[in-house]
């Protein structure tokens, strides 16, 4: 198949894994980076409360990339070999993801100024998005067994029509989109059945008498 690798070849992912950790690990840094200290140190306290929104965005991303982290180490938990459109996907969901810390300042900076805060949450809310749809993408490349192909392609529809629904009513009210978002993010941090593989029978021999 065109994309495919020829089945002589098998390739750990453990590079793959290992490139994408760091991927996140730099993400994540990055988003503490577009919180900007404040310029009047005479009224500190005040300055310091007034950054909420940053605050706010920085901990609703943070805990969705790490949300998508972890998922993303279960996923490689079924997948056992990288071929070239796996390599692809992953990279288009990284690149995705790296695009995260600007639409969190985005976001943070249209909540303090009041201005553009729908096209904010519908760029923050596009992005979340895309995110789960290259992730679904990356687990729709790879041979399943039936029942978690099932609870997994379910559990990423939904995620699809949850944010899209948290986008549009971005367009609405801006902060109850938001709030659909956060909801989102709280959602998918607990495990769901079938997404990890069966466990393997042991091939260590009986204990003598057994």
């Amino acid at each position: 198949m065109a994309g495919h690798d020829s089945p002589a070849v098998h390739r750990p992912p453990g590079r793959l894994v290992a490139f994408s950790d760091a991927v996140f690990a730099i993400t994540v840094t990055l988003l503490v980076l577009e919180i900007r200290p404040p310029a009047d140190y005479t009224k500190l306290l005040h300055e310091l409360v007034a950054l909420w929104p940053s605050y706010l965005a920085y901990a609703l991303t943070f805990l969705f990339i790490g949300q998508v982290w972890a998922n993303h180490h279960v996923m490689f938990d079924q997948i056992r070999a990288a071929d070239r459109v796996i390599l692809l996907l992953n990279t288009l969901l990284l690149m995705i993801v790296a695009f995260l810390p600007f639409a969190t300042s985005v976001l943070a900076g249209a909540v303090r100024s009041g201005h553009g805060l729908r096209t904010a949450v519908v760029l923050y809310g596009a992005v979340f998005d895309a995110t789960a749809l290259t992730f679904n993408a990356v687990w729709l490349s790879e041979t399943l067994d039936p029942a978690g192909a099932r609870a997994i392609g379910r559990r990423f529809e939904l995620a699809l029509a949850w944010l899209t629904a948290g986008t549009l009513l971005g367009l609405l009210v801006p902060l109850l989109g938001v709030a659909v978002i956060a909801a989102f993010n709280v959602f998918y941090w607990f495990p769901i059945r079938g997404e990890s593989p069966p466990a393997q029978p042991s091939s260590r021999p009986p204990a003598d008498g057994a």
